[in-house]
């Protein structure tokens, strides 16, 4: 058994989903997911979106790393740059569980 994963997008089929309809701010965004591994609420896959505004509520903590375009995450009721990040390729952030944001 390896310890190993490789990240091939080619090795699986990726999920194509969007924003709920509530949560939609601006623009269609459009979202693929590919999924490598789950094991015990723990994921690990890549994921990209074409551009838009939506709101993302987080339960879990989670952790990602920028490999092109940008995100900016602003935190709920914020509106300052100091509520505001955004993040470039090669950009490493971790959210907080219980984050809401737009």
């Amino acid at each position: 058994m390896s310890h190993m994963l490789n990240f091939d997008p080619s090795s699986v089929e990726a999920e194509i989903g969007a924003p709920a309809p509530d949560r939609l701010i601006s623009g269609n965004p459009e979202f693929r997911t590919w999924n490598f591994e789950e094991a015990g609420g723990l994921y690990a896959g890549i994921w990209e979106a074409t551009p838009g505004k939506w709101r993302i509520v987080y339960d879990e903590w989670e952790y990602f790393h920028i490999l092109s375009g940008h995100s900016i995450v602003t935190e709920e009721g914020g509106g300052t740059p100091s509520s505001q990040s955004r993040r470039q390729p090669g950009a490493e952030t971790r959210l907080q569980g219980n984050l809401g944001s737009r």
